[in-house]
């Protein structure tokens, strides 16, 4: 027997939205649900609360000495990033987890361990300076195809959503945003360029993205061409037209000009607006989930397997061919060093 829901359904006939107090108590619920769950991390482990406090410490002066644009401290947005910002020690676990998930899966490893007899004998000082380089080099080409790949841009779009950018904005990062660059970073460590040299430089692009994210007004126009400076990456948050999908360097943006992707205009030119065209949602655990809506259920791939194998390996060609149509591109005209 149906219920008065299912005959609607039945009959083509959408079911009624549920009435608006009802929405009110789900959407209080899950507020409820989501401060008793931070609480709950911030208990089990206070030191969470530091990068926090140590940015807010840092960062805050600079932003209210020489504001790059006038907003308030309690801007529209804040509560999702310090949301993110106390959340992410335990998303980093999951990324971690699925970043090494994809790195066994894709057998990263072996060709690096190919390569360390040849990079053990590279004097110390030009092997750590090489693995600068190519590190950066990496994170580059992870940070272009996240956003000119559509499936990598579902998790990456999540960090352009804010549309202020400040000393807090740079913590909403999804999870699994950049595992592609997971294998090409196993291959650099197998070929025996130093955890501790890939931790140092995780260390220090994460301290520059703060930095670079800050809303001041330092324009640092001598260093544009040689180190990241906040203008070269609002420019990067910009909505702007012509400035999308540029600026993916977040230490040298001598990768830019070498493939075409530096936007840094003249004229006393300056990023206004940001944030991204591509809808998201604004609150925290929608922003969480978002990436994956429209998705195929993995478990479909083991209930068919001959079925799922045939997909997955079609969706890895699609992938593939993504990739390397997102790696041509002709500077654009207008931008200058």
């Amino acid at each position: 027997m149906f219920t008065s829901m299912d005959t609607q359904s039945q009959a083509g006939i959408a079911p009624a939205p549920p009435p608006l107090a009802d929405r009110r108590l789900w959407r209080i619920a899950g507020y409820a649900a989501l401060v008793a769950g931070l609480a709950t991390i911030v208990t089990l482990d206070p030191v969470v609360l530091v990068p926090v406090a140590a940015l807010f410490i840092v960062v805050v002066p600079c932003e209210k000495l020489f504001p790059r644009h006038q907003q308030r401290l309690l801007r529209p947005g804040l509560g999702t990033d310090l949301a993110w910002a106390i959340a992410q020690p335990a998303l980093r676990l999951v990324g971690t987890g699925a970043g090494i998930v994809l790195a066994v899966a894709t057998f990263a490893w072996l060709p690096g361990m190919a390569l360390r007899p040849l990079i053990s004998a590279i004097p110390h000082g030009v092997r750590t300076v090489l693995g600068v380089v190519l590190f950066d080099c990496l994170v580059y080409w992870g940070h272009r195809w996240s956003h000119e790949v559509p499936f990598l841009w579902r998790f990456h779009s999540i960090h352009h959503s804010s549309k202020r950018l400040d000393w807090i904005s740079g913590v909403r990062v999804h999870p699994l945003d950049g595992l592609v660059v997971g294998p090409a970073v196993v291959v650099l460590l197998a070929a025996g360029f130093g955890v501790r040299l890939a931790g140092a430089l995780a260390v220090i692009q994460l301290a520059i993205g703060f930095f670079l994210h800050a809303n001041v007004r330092w324009r640092l126009r001598i260093l544009h061409p040689i180190v990241a400076t906040p203008e070269f990456h609002h420019w990067h948050h910009s909505s702007e037209p012509d400035a999308l999908n540029m600026n993916y360097a977040t230490l040298l943006p001598i990768w830019d000009v070498v493939f075409g992707t530096y936007f840094m205009p003249g004229g006393g030119r300056r990023p206004e607006v940001y944030g991204t065209t591509t809808p998201t949602p604004e609150q925290f655990v929608p922003q969480v989930v978002h990436p994956f809506r429209g998705l195929r259920n993995p478990v479909a791939v083991f209930r068919h397997p001959a079925a799922g194998l045939r997909e997955t390996l079609a969706a890895l060609r699609r992938g593939t061919g993504q990739i390397i149509q997102a790696s041509h591109r002709r500077p654009r005209p207008g931008s200058t060093l």
